[in-house]
């Protein structure tokens, strides 16, 4: 059995999830090509723009995380360490989303 007929047999994750999934990701790191063609893909399976927008939103809360834990593990690595608020309320000591 080839990986594609695997993959089609084993699927997981609805379709719609994983497009939303891949939307977040591609808003996540940046990839404007990613994101339009997974955009354009997403819209045309019906995927609403709420959706969408509830993806990319997300996407946002954690890049925005991860960019406030690195650069708190940088400051504290230099010796300039500050506080920072997580856009989750979490505390700075502890991952932003989980």
């Amino acid at each position: 059995m080839n990986p594609a007929e695997n993959r089609m047999e084993r699927q997981i994750l609805e379709e719609k999830t994983e497009s939303l999934i891949a939307i977040g990701a591609a808003t996540a790191a940046n990839c404007i090509p990613c994101f339009e063609h997974l955009y354009e893909k997403a819209i045309t399976s019906g995927i609403t723009l709420e959706e969408i927008n509830r993806a990319t939103d997300i996407a946002g809360k954690v890049k925005k995380g991860a960019h406030i834990a690195l650069t708190k593990s940088i400051k504290e690595l230099i010796g300039l360490d500050k506080t920072h608020e997580f856009p989750c309320n979490q505390a700075a000591d502890r991952s932003c989303c989980g």
